[in-house]
């Protein structure tokens, strides 16, 4: 069950641990060829919620009004409190401790397995196939907000796509104005190219994508791969001449360093 807590989450202080982003997940994922997956025992049910706190929890069904005395769905902090708790369950327990998990939705000793929304195997990682499919028979947005839930799904798989930001721009005008794993020490190939609407550019390792990039001009710089690349050996294909000269300069200012 999971309840509705917006205006609740509003006036909460959100808490800043930091989660671990999506993207350094899979990064953790290299060089592995055996998976396991293990889902645990009604995780969020495991935190209690302080005693002063639990009339905030209140929810109203047809019958009567009910509490939470455990910490529910829906809440901002849910997700960092419980990975929160999880790291300082386990880091005393590095390679010995006891797991309750619910064995039905738990997986062991498999070549390739499905993470979120993506499949992972030792190849690398692709898109999970019902994503796909989600997305190819999504119905016509007809509000914004349909709009945003599309956007929403698509951008989340944005390094699958090349040119993903030239291919999104008419939908997101629409709104009102307010891959293989990396291998640490083998050569990356950038291939890169700009337009008056649109930067992009392709990861490449060993003649195979990595990774697709892509960003509108008229938007704030978000995605970056270089975090991928620093310290190791890169080759760039780029139409952009000017470029070669950076290496034969001194000192470069501000704008040029980045």
């Amino acid at each position: 069950m999971c309840t509705d807590y917006c205006q609740l989450n509003k006036l909460t202080v959100k808490n800043k641990y930091p989660l671990l982003m999506i993207d350094d997940l899979f990064n953790q994922f290299c060089r592995a060829s055996i998976f396991f997956k293990i889902d645990l025992h009604s995780g969020y049910h495991q935190l209690k919620i302080k005693e002063t706190n639990v009339y905030k929890t209140t929810f109203k069904t047809r019958c009567e009004h009910y509490k939470f005395l455990v910490m529910p769905f829906g809440l901002t902090n849910a997700p960092i409190a419980f990975m929160d708790l999880m790291n300082r369950v386990f880091q005393p327990y590095l390679d010995r401790f006891i797991l309750y998990a619910k064995f039905s939705k738990c997986e062991f000793w498999l070549q390739e397995i499905t993470f979120l929304g993506h499949v992972v195997a030792v190849e690398g990682i692709r898109v999970d196939p019902k994503k796909i499919e989600a997305v190819i028979v999504w119905k016509q947005a007809k509000n914004v907000s349909e709009l945003w839930s599309f956007l929403g799904l698509a951008r989340y798989y944005w390094m699958f796509v090349e040119g993903f930001s030239l291919i999104a721009a008419p939908l997101t005008k629409l709104f009102p104005k307010n891959a293989l794993f990396p291998e640490s020490g083998r050569e990356f190939v950038v291939y890169s190219n700009a337009s008056h609407v649109d930067l992009g550019c392709i990861l490449m390792k060993d003649d195979k994508v990595v990774a697709y990039a892509s960003q509108q001009l008229n938007c704030l710089l978000s995605k970056y791969l270089e975090t991928l690349s620093v310290g190791e050996r890169c080759i760039i294909y780029t139409n952009h001449k000017s470029l070669k000269y950076l290496l034969t300069q001194k000192e470069l200012n501000l704008m040029q360093r980045r």
